[in-house]
């Protein structure tokens, strides 16, 4: 049965060491992108041996979490690596709580999901990676933002998985950020979702963008749009999001491929 793909940022916070052999001596989704992954590779290799200012700012953390983003950039090539989904370690991922998903939603997360990265491009869930430190925005010397960089070749990796799912339809839970990294015209159907809080505002209730838990409410999303095989916002209709948030079919609008759907709850 084809399934939607679901698109997903990487998160700041990653898991250190690790037990499987380097990046390059294992089998990786997409592999077509093994020689860009080198180009970005050798880019950050060089930006990490300038000053410990530029690192700071290219890395964007402040200079005690440089050096040891520095020590990790620096070994990437050669470092242990483990499961993309075990390697992110932020709240998107915390929240997807992938360890304890039944067996049948797990291999569903695996089949499904396509996650964005600075380094790598777009990575499977399974995919074996070692601890790293880039986000899609900074700009690295001889190469610029990652995202221009990567933005023709994922788009391509993109059709082609999509191709491979037999699917046209991509769940796009991107920042943007991540969205810029990729052409949405290769999807037949681009299916963006927002999480707004209803509040009382100056006498008036106000529907407000959740910005600082978007992460975290986007974890049981992914698991529902898994278990439950939707390829079309209606199938958000019966879906209780455990932190009380509702799909509302009057504000779902599209323009073009792509269709932005708001899940909501009262404050």
């Amino acid at each position: 049965m084809p399934a939607s793909l679901i698109l997903l940022p990487p998160s700041e916070g990653k898991a250190a060491g690790g037990e499987g052999p380097s990046w390059d001596s294992v089998d990786q989704s997409f592999s077509d992108l093994a020689g860009p992954r080198r180009e970005v590779i050798a880019a950050l290799d060089k930006a990490m041996r300038g000053s410990a200012e530029a690192r700071s700012k290219l890395l964007g953390v402040k200079a005690a979490r440089a050096d040891e983003a520095t020590a990790a950039n620096l070994a990437v090539a050669s470092s242990p690596t483990m499961a993309a989904i075990d390697r992110y370690t932020g709240v998107l991922y915390d929240a997807l709580e992938y360890p304890s998903l039944p067996a049948k939603v797990r291999r569903g997360v695996d089949r499904q999901v396509v996650i964005f990265s600075g380094l790598w491009g777009v990575v499977r869930p399974t995919d074996p990676i070692p601890n790293y430190k880039l986000k899609m925005g900074a700009s690295l010397p001889g190469l610029g933002k990652p995202a221009r960089f990567w933005k023709p070749l994922i788009s391509d990796a993109m059709a082609d998985a999509m191709a491979a799912s037999r699917t046209d339809t991509v769940w796009d839970l991107l920042p943007n950020e991540h969205a810029a990294a990729w052409d949405p015209s290769v999807a037949g159907r681009r299916i963006r979702v927002r999480f707004l809080d209803d509040v009382m505002k100056n006498g008036k209730r106000t529907l407000v963008t959740v910005s600082h838990w978007n992460k975290l409410l986007k974890g049981a999303l992914v698991c529902h749009v898994v278990e439950h095989g939707l390829d079309d916002p209606a199938g958000l209709i019966d879906f209780d999001h455990p932190e009380g948030y509702r799909y509302d079919p009057s504000l779902t609008t599209t323009t073009g491929t792509t269709t932005d759907v708001a899940l909501v709850t009262k404050r």
